[in-house]
């Protein structure tokens, strides 16, 4: 098998949050195609909305449903997981975290079935214990990302402006709210792209060397990764080096 391909399969999933608007959707559908995996991206959420007979916008909310609803989802969602499901009765989603419990067995399962590049959901958060599992972000300028909804949108200055405002608000509180983890945070992740300059087919190859790179250090004891493997230490002190002299006291 090809030598970068066969390390790559080692890994399981590849988590996608972006700033509305930086083109990460578009990375994780041109990913999910170089690679040949699943994309599992906002349909996770139409797809349920439409099983619960409900709104795209109350889906998102977290409407409560009935017990029907609750089984008519789970089985519309039998071709990501169909072993798992067996296992667990529509009761035990019945509560007033139906919804997120929900969409965060789908990230589960769907990453233990692996081969898949999932989008938002919070993945990165609740798969953050796996190894084999790469994190990424897309982020860039504000400017640029109103730019780019007005061009795959069609929609005005102000109202991408508004868009982008409202998605990057709703997004950031989900996160805060639900798993206590603010988006911005760089240490959840393993790769921070910002496709300023940087184009979209230029950001799927970067991904997939790092996927590529992840890959290679499974086989490794987690404490020898890290900046420290493979430097010596400095032949003198660094040339900012001071000694501590004092200790600052509030």
């Amino acid at each position: 098998m090809n030598e970068t391909i066969d390390p790559i399969n080692r890994m399981r999933a590849i988590t996608i949050s972006r700033e509305y608007g930086s083109g990460g959707g578009e990375i994780a559908s041109r990913l999910a195609k170089r690679l040949g995996w699943r994309l599992i991206d906002h349909a996770i959420i139409e797809r349920t909305a439409f099983e619960m007979g409900t709104s795209q916008e109350e889906a998102e909310a977290h409407d409560e449903y009935t017990e029907g609803r609750v089984s008519r989802v789970l089985n519309s969602m039998l071709y990501l997981y169909p072993a798992s499901m067996v296992s667990t009765p529509p009761e035990a989603f019945l509560s007033d975290e139906d919804y997120r419990s929900t969409v965060n067995k789908i990230v589960r399962v769907a990453a233990a079935r692996g081969h898949v590049v999932i989008v938002g959901r919070a993945s990165q958060v609740i798969l953050a214990q796996l190894r084999d599992v790469l994190h990424v972000r897309i982020i860039a300028p504000f400017e640029k990302r109103v730019a780019y909804v007005m061009q795959r949108e069609g929609v005005d200055h102000h109202a991408a402006e508004s868009r982008i405002h409202t998605k990057d608000h709703d997004r950031a509180r989900h996160l805060q709210v639900e798993y206590q983890q603010k988006p911005e945070d760089a240490h959840l992740y393993d790769l921070v792209l910002n496709t300023s300059l940087l184009d979209l087919e230029s950001a799927v190859e970067i991904i997939c060397f790092t996927l590529q790179q992840k890959a290679k250090g499974l086989a490794t004891k987690t404490g020898e990764l890290g900046p420290a493997k493979g430097v010596s230490r400095y032949p003198d002190q660094p040339g900012d080096f001071r000694p501590v002299t004092h200790r600052f006291e509030e």
